[in-house]
């Protein structure tokens, strides 16, 4: 039999699995099944940026080694100065990536040795979990609780695992959670990595989603944050862009240029059309409105859900950022069998909150990535056989 790595054979599969298999089954018996479990954006790039795209493949220079073309990250720099006020140097502080997925899967092979530790958020995105096992290290959780309103106590982390760790990994706007944190947590976190000498790995991809006027902060505004700390953001949620996977990650210097130098052994850089989308999304002249207009959009969408399913007597807290809600399963049940369910009874796929750690138990992630008319039906959907799941918990 081949030898297969125990790396290759771990990471958080069986629940996506599960959802996928149930949904298929009822596909194969010709009944609709609404999607709220996958977190990607439903809509094309605003016309500008897909001009662009469409132009660069024309070209017959984008089909030679696509290296980074210098004006991407000078576009990074420029705008994370005019949105944030951070000053980042272009050649040594930014690098594009194949997402921000990929920069943060390979970030361990540059940050940590075999056998090494990191501290992850719990809950927190599957893939965070699965980066220690990359260099067959352990991860270490931080608890993310509902009654901090899921915002991290730094208290929480023994003495001996900060002394060990090499990075703390921290994710606001959060997915799955939908909440978004204040400078001042940044600025714990930034002062909690100091004092261990570890890194802070920020993830920021859903920096522009959040509402009701809220703006969400980069760690990079803390002052001398650049000693200890670098950044991901992302294309993807931003301007509908996740199809043509680019993001980047910028800070501290020395964190940057090793994983540049990592991936100068595995990639020659980022398509062409890619890069030029980028630049043009992070320079136009209506840059500003295009965000606005997606922001606005993932609004309406968590308003909809949200009064929706309380139209049907189903109490479901408003996200303050990112493109998910999530809420407790209703009467405290168990939320694999919850999510199995929505699919079964209720035609709607929905994630279960321990997929994303085990303080995820008893929750649930809905992703808004359909329209406002198709989330209504979904809550609508949901709120219906509420009365029988209630009944089945008694």
């Amino acid at each position: 039999m081949t030898y297969i790595a125990q790396r290759a054979r771990q990471g958080n599969e069986g629940v996506f699995s599960m959802i996928n298999r149930c949904c298929s089954e009822k596909r194969a018996r010709n009944e609709t099944v609404i999607n709220l479990g996958e977190g990607s954006p439903n809509r094309a790039p605003a016309p500008p940026i897909l001009q662009e795209i469409v132009a660069a493949c024309r070209q017959d220079e984008t089909y030679r080694y696509p290296f980074i073309l210098a004006d991407l990250p000078k576009a990074v720099s420029a705008w994370y100065a005019e949105r944030f006020g951070v000053d980042v140097d272009p050649c040594r502080e930014v690098l594009p990536l194949w997402g921000t997925q990929e920069g943060l899967a390979h970030l361990p092979l540059a940050l940590m040795e075999h056998g090494d530790s990191c501290i992850l958020p719990d809950p927190g995105y599957p893939i965070y979990h699965y980066l220690p096992t990359l260099v067959d290290g352990t991860g270490h959780a931080l608890p993310l609780r509902k009654e901090r309103g899921f915002l991290p106590d730094f208290t929480d982390i023994a003495s001996d695992v900060a002394r060990n760790a090499r990075f703390l990994l921290l994710n606001f706007p959060n997915n799955p959670l939908g909440v978004v944190a204040p400078l001042e947590i940044l600025e714990e976190a930034v002062a909690f990595c100091r004092a261990h000498d570890i890194v802070l790995v920020y993830d920021n991809a859903y920096s522009e989603l959040t509402f009701d006027g809220e703006r969400a902060p980069s760690v990079l505004q803390v002052p001398g944050a650049k000693d200890v700390a670098v950044e991901f953001n992302s294309m993807s949620k931003t301007f509908n862009l996740a199809g043509i996977r680019l993001g980047y990650i910028l800070g501290n210097a020395d964190v940057v240029r090793a994983l540049a130098r990592l991936k100068g052994n595995m990639d020659f850089g980022l398509f062409h059309p890619t890069q030029r989308a980028a630049i043009c999304a992070l320079t136009h002249p209506d840059r500003d409105a295009i965000i606005a207009g997606v922001r606005a959009m993932y609004q309406e969408r968590r308003n909809a859900f949200v009064e929706s399913a309380a139209s049907l007597g189903w109490d479901v807290p408003p996200p303050r950022g990112s493109m998910f809600i999530w809420t407790n399963v209703p009467e405290g049940g168990d939320d694999v069998a919850f999510s199995r369910f929505c699919i079964e009874r209720a035609g709607v796929a929905i994630v279960p909150g321990s997929a994303f750690g085990p303080n995820g138990k008893g929750f649930i992630r809905i992703a808004l990535t359909q329209e406002v008319p198709v989330l209504k039906q979904a809550a609508r959907q949901i709120g219906q056989v509420l009365a029988e799941w209630r009944s089945a918990q008694e």
